[in-house]
């Protein structure tokens, strides 16, 4: 029995496909803020069919200060978030980033508070939940 669709092919992430969601067998998921945590689980309820949710976020973040979220986070209209770029104010241009770090859940806080700590700007973090 297979784990995943037996397509080849990458969901776009500005589409929803949700007969392709169908053919899958679970979702893992890996939140790095509460706003995201939060609309993983109510699309998990919303959705008109069910497939097993594994959610590997550590207990750590539910506490997290730096991975709270604004009330606007939760508004509506907004959904769960597959990819969140670097949010850093201080990044220099894109064009001037030397290096492209990809990575999920709580890594990132430990790789930003690195990055904080030794003034690099030029290198951005991606989180991919």
């Amino acid at each position: 029995m297979s784990l995943v669709d037996e397509k080849d092919e990458v969901i776009p992430l500005d589409v929803l496909d949700n007969e392709q969601m169908q053919k899958i067998n679970m979702q893992v998921v890996n939140c790095s803020t509460s706003a995201n945590y939060f609309h993983v689980l109510r699309r998990q309820l919303r959705r008109t069919f069910r497939k097993p949710l594994i959610v590997v976020s550590p207990k750590k973040l539910l506490r997290f200060k730096e991975a709270s979220s604004d009330i606007e986070d939760f508004g509506e209209g907004l959904r769960f978030k597959r990819v969140i770029m670097d949010q850093n104010k201080n990044l220099v241009a894109p064009e001037k980033v030397k290096r492209l770090i990809f990575c999920t859940g709580q890594v990132y806080y430990d790789l930003n508070e690195a990055r904080i700590k030794e003034g690099k700007n030029d290198i951005a973090i991606v989180r991919v939940e």
